[in-house]
């Protein structure tokens, strides 16, 4: 699969997904084209999807907080009859090679994770209303949704068929929301997890993997009377929303991208990607009016969309880079300028959907398994939001002191109120909160320094950097660093950078994350499911699998 991979769409490209909006409740309806997959060899069938059906999806969702923030309560049905969803593509994930099956359900997940949380971040309500057989990553988009509803008729039934039907498990979140979001009794779960069929009704009622069943006669009736009563409840009819604009972006035959806010230059000989972010040449909007008035086009919001496209590019269309090296760079009073806006004003709800539209591209990073290194350089504007860029890395190198022949500024770290709070990791804490998790006063000792422009001195003093170096020293251990990481195993690098970046509490998110992790690099690897006789190859064969019975 060497096609380029493009995450930007828009409705008028939408060929799976139809959304209408009806006052303050919209619905999103699944009607995959079975001919529209994003690579050859597959056809889309039973509404089962591909990355491309998850492109498009979440897509939808960004606009929806964006561009119908009026919207309280967004229902997810199906536009086929008698299918909801019939999960991942398996002749996809089948043909497939082993780092696009990763990608597709890291990405996956976070779509998944960005709706779910659009009821305590943003007020609006996923309702998934089920018609027909939900099975597999189609029951996995149900549970992401904070009420599903099931017609009682009969055949209609939720599933995670994956264990007997393929010899995986639901790569998606399934198992760990179906415990920890729905708190579905251990045994029952392990029932559930074991049949083809899957759960129909009132027992799926009652073993709460679905929150109503309604009969089939008043299904529609029903759910449109608790999509009404949420989005009533949000109380957001009175928002208009802003324009999400396409991106401007320009690839290079190189491979490196320029956007207006980021730029990313590519060393494919060395596997070495740098993503240079540029701060604003522009003043701030001096008002909330004036925000909402440049809408897309206001830094912030096209820095964070930027930086996020750029992430998502490198991951799955640069598998062999394995090093993400970030700079940041120009006037960083302008980036606190433009900060302090949102900062003063997270009760508009504009300037509270940017801040949040950060909080889950520094997730983004997070969760990137690539080397990340920062580099704080004369010039730098290392401050607020960006400077989390400094703690979401495995390491960060900062310049000490003038170098010669370098009339930039001396590189300085400035601190402000949203490193204390505003974009906390998937564990529910800051970065820096992770970072000090056994010194936590190190982390009031560096909210007493809000707004001061530390320099590598006393960056490092405060434990913000891991190295500072002169410019004597500089050059030479950028680059040993950069030729030692390269020259390691990649396997390895990403074992241990999914360990060290998530120490403190466990969450629903992390969980989630690290057993995907866990079952992704071994069981989708494992001969027993992707083998010449395993499961996922003999799918739709009329043979079942050959296993190798040994435990391991």
């Amino acid at each position: 699969m060497s096609k380029v991979i493009d995450f930007q769409t828009d409705p008028s490209n939408y060929r799976h997904w139809r959304v209408e909006i009806d006052g303050d409740v919209a619905t999103l309806f699944m009607d995959v084209d079975e001919n529209g997959g994003l690579f050859d060899g597959y056809q889309l069938k039973l509404n089962s999807y591909d990355l491309g059906v998850d492109i498009e999806l979440a897509d939808v969702v960004q606009r929806m907080r964006f561009e119908h923030p009026d919207v309280g309560a967004v229902v997810m049905r199906s536009g086929k009859d008698n299918v909801f969803c019939a999960g991942a593509n398996i002749r996809m994930l089948g043909g497939a090679a082993h780092a696009h099956k990763v990608n597709f359900c890291k990405f996956t997940n976070e779509t998944r994770n960005t709706y779910e949380a659009a009821l305590v971040d943003s007020g609006q309500n996923y309702i998934c209303a089920i018609k027909g057989a939900c099975a597999g990553g189609g029951y996995e988009l149900a549970l992401a949704c904070n009420y599903i509803i099931l017609t009682d008729d009969g055949s209609t039934s939720v599933a995670l068929p994956e264990v007997p039907l393929l010899a995986v498990l639901p790569g998606t979140g399934g198992l760990t929301r179906v415990t920890d979001k729905r708190k579905v009794r251990r045994d029952r779960a392990d029932v559930f997890c074991s049949v083809e069929e899957g759960v129909r009704g009132k027992r799926a009622l009652d073993w709460n993997l679905v929150d109503e069943v309604v009969a089939n006669s008043k299904f529609d009736e029903t759910v449109a009377a608790r999509a009404k009563e949420f989005a009533t409840a949000a109380g957001h009819s009175a928002r208009t929303g802003i324009s999400l604009t396409p991106l401007s972006r320009k690839f290079s035959d190189d491979g490196s991208v320029t956007y207006s806010t980021v730029e990313v230059a590519l060393d494919r000989d060395k596997g070495v990607a740098t993503v240079t972010v540029h701060a604003p040449k522009d003043s701030a909007p001096a008002t909330v009016a004036a925000l909402h008035s440049e809408g897309a086009e206001t830094w912030m919001l096209r820095c964070a969309r930027e930086l996020d496209d750029a992430i998502l590019h490198l991951r799955l269309n640069e598998l062999e880079t394995g090093v993400i090296v970030f700079k940041a760079t120009g006037d960083g009073q302008k980036v606190l300028k433009h900060e302090a806006l949102l900062l003063a004003n997270q009760d508009d709800w504009l300037a509270h959907e940017i801040t949040l539209y950060w909080k889950r591209v520094l997730k983004r990073i997070d969760m990137t398994s690539r080397s990340l290194v920062a580099l704080v350089e004369p010039g730098s504007c290392y401050v607020g939001t960006l400077a989390e860029l400094l703690f979401a890395v495995d390491r960060s190198y900062m310049a000490d002191g003038e170098f010669d022949g370098d009339n930039r500024p001396e590189a300085k770290i400035t601190l402000t109120a949203a490193n204390f709070g505003l974009y906390p990791m998937g564990n529910d804490i800051t970065r820096l909160q992770t970072r000090f998790l056994g010194t936590p006063e190190a982390v009031e000792h560096a909210k007493e320094n809000i707004g001061v422009a530390l320099d590598a001195e006393q960056a490092d003093a405060l434990g913000l950097v891991t190295f500072a170096f002169d410019d004597i020293d500089w050059d030479d251990e950028i680059r040993v660093f950069l030729e030692e990481r390269t020259s390691f195993s990649p396997d390895a690098m990403t074992g241990m950078e999914a360990n060290l970046r998530f120490a403190g509490p466990e969450t629903m998110e992390t969980r989630i994350f690290g057993r995907l992790t866990a079952w992704q690099n071994w069981i989708f690897q494992r001969p027993n499911a992707v083998g010449e006789a395993g499961a996922l190859q003999r799918y739709g064969s009329g043979k079942r699998g050959e296993f190798d019975r040994k435990r391991v």
